[in-house]
């Protein structure tokens, strides 16, 4: 056989994401590894879930739902969203022209992204922010536009969103403006003012909204979700993304939805049916028939300020400073009295020297922006956020 020549280069095309490597959660984790330390960085619980939803995915998978299902979703688990929505925020969404399951909540925000989002349209997007933001609106030809938040006060204030400059941010191309609360990574919320806030910015204009709620179960000390749902002038232009994973403990499940009205939706549904056109069948009607039980999602505020208030006690016997957290499962410390090094040096000291791991709050953000802040994750048994305590206790 003839040879194969290697001697002309192929000219691969450029990148589309430039700036994108591998994520620091995955370099982290790996880390973690690596090095035996307890991992509090990836957000994930290390808890099982409910014997009784695998009960129901067992139940479903031998009942025969295995093949592809509707792709919005099936239809009971549709209507079990629309019915706690109505319950919890008093919005009504039709169940089949306005809310669609997705393969997890990153697939929803892409895809929300990519179908409201067009070359040169802009996004204003809030930092820090959830990493899969701003790869999304480069994919689909935008252009995100920043708005820093406030850092925490000396009055024990957590992050907040500077209004001011969101609308100072609003030009003729805004497209779309991202939310996410409870907030990764900060675990602040939004509160009613900053919705009447955000609602005052918007009107009447024809700037649409994406509010990335995934952890709407996990507000404290008997505050309450302020989901965009609850103000029919915002719920007119948004789409909500929220997730099964976060909030049953089955992250690895990947399955989500999203809310819109039909005109937002038809075009989500557009780009969704060729993204990944449906969902896993047996976990939807897991869902589906979980769901008629109310308590697991109700009580799951309760369950995570237990967690919250056990590691934030131990936290306070070390030298790390405590920052608020009003939300999500993550609890943001402060160590400028342990080190000065950079927050992604230090991370990697840490779990090599102390066997814990954390993430960079620096890593939340498009440009270097170091404040000497790293992020645990409190989703663990009590025994392993005890080890990591006995672990940064002797730091």
């Amino acid at each position: 056989m003839p040879e194969t020549s290697h001697s002309t280069p192929l000219h691969y095309p450029a990148t589309k994401l430039p700036k994108v490597g591998t994520t620091i959660f995955t370099l982290m984790s790996a880390l973690a590894v690596e090095t035996g330390a307890v991992n509090l960085g990836q957000g994930f619980p290390d808890f099982h879930c409910d014997p009784a939803l695998l009960d129901e995915v067992d139940r479903a998978m031998r009942a025969g739902f295995n093949q592809y299902p509707p792709m919005t979703g099936i239809p009971a688990l549709r209507s079990a969203i629309a019915a706690k929505v109505l319950a919890l925020y008093g919005a009504r969404y039709n169940a089949d022209s306005e809310i669609t399951v997705t393969a997890g909540a990153t697939q929803a925000l892409i895809t929300a992204i990519l179908a409201l989002v067009r070359a040169g349209e802009e996004v204003i997007v809030i930092e820090p922010a959830y990493d899969s933001y701003v790869p999304a609106i480069t994919l689909a030809g935008g252009v995100p536009v920043f708005v820093a938040m406030n850092p925490p006060g000396a009055d024990g204030s957590n992050f907040s969103v500077p209004w001011d400059k969101v609308r100072a941010a609003i030009t003729p191309r805004t497209r779309l403006i991202m939310i996410n609360s409870p907030h990764n990574p900060t675990g602040s919320v939004l509160r009613r003012e900053d919705l009447l806030a955000l609602q005052d910015i918007v009107s009447g204009t024809d700037v649409l909204i994406l509010s990335d709620e995934v952890y709407e179960h996990m507000v404290y000390d008997g505050a309450r979700h302020e989901s965009v749902a609850r103000y029919p002038e915002l719920l007119a232009r948004s789409v909500i993304v929220s997730s099964f994973g976060k909030t049953y403990h089955v992250t690895g499940w990947k399955v989500g939805y999203v809310l819109a009205p039909a005109p937002l939706m038809a075009e989500f549904r557009k780009v969704h049916q060729f993204n990944v056109f449906t969902v896993n069948t047996p976990m939807q009607h897991a869902l589906a028939a979980y769901m008629n039980n109310p308590a697991p999602y109700l009580e799951l505020p309760a369950f995570y300020q237990r967690k919250r208030d056990f590691f934030r006690a131990g936290l306070a016997r070390t030298r790390f400073e405590l920052l608020p957290a009003d939300g999500t499962y993550f609890q943001l410390v402060r160590y400028g009295a342990i080190s000065t090094l950079s927050e992604g040096d230090f991370c990697q000291w840490l779990a090599r020297e102390a066997g814990v791991a954390a993430i960079p709050v620096s890593a939340f953000y498009d440009q270097p922006s170091e404040s000497g802040v790293v992020r645990f994750c409190f989703a663990k048994k009590e025994e392993t956020l005890s080890a990591a305590l006995a672990r940064l206790a002797t730091l």
